[in-house]
């Protein structure tokens, strides 16, 4: 089994004259995503692996996250930056079979996209509510019956959750 995390970032500044690459997080952004990290903690959503978009968002949430999952390998991942749904998909596809639980921490819509293209079935509320928002600080958990990351295809994902800032307590989503 293979498990896929997919983690947006929190919610971010917008500021005139700042490069998106380098936007930071929000006020709301740094006190929801240490909610959304306490959760995986508590649910021992632990990744092998994490990759991390360079966007500045991505990395703070990251830096938001980590102290809480423990010590996790963490590689940054340009690719995932501003890429569409099949293009994280092959990111996905290269990851050595070593590596059973994947976090991917970045952004929309490609992480909305991935989440619908990949889910053939599971918690049928939680997709309802990916396909309505994927807001900020948002994580989709995909497992998968496959032996290698290769083998993750389009509706071969089973749905466990869909967590929001929201769903736990927290008006973060937008």
């Amino acid at each position: 089994m293979r498990r896929l995390m997919l983690l947006r970032h929190g919610k971010s500044e917008w500021t005139d004259g700042v490069k998106d690459l380098d936007r930071p997080l929000a006020k709301r952004g740094r006190e929801a995503v240490p909610r959304v990290a306490a959760h995986m903690a508590e649910e021992q959503l632990l990744p092998d692996l994490a990759l991390v978009s360079p966007a500045r968002r991505a990395r703070e949430t990251w830096d938001l996250v980590a102290p809480k999952l423990g010590e996790v390998p963490v590689r940054s991942e340009p690719r995932i930056y501003e890429a569409p749904a099949e293009h994280i998909l092959s990111v996905v596809r290269g990851v050595g079979p070593e590596v059973r639980s994947l976090l991917l921490v970045g952004h929309n819509p490609g992480f909305e996209d991935l989440a619908k293209l990949l889910i053939g079935h599971g918690d049928r509320y939680a997709f309802a509510r990916i396909a309505r928002k994927y807001p900020t600080a948002g994580l989709a958990v995909l497992d998968f019956a496959a032996e290698d990351w290769r083998d993750v295809t389009p509706g071969s994902g089973r749905l466990d959750r869909f967590v929001t800032p929201k769903s736990l307590g927290q008006d973060e989503d937008d």
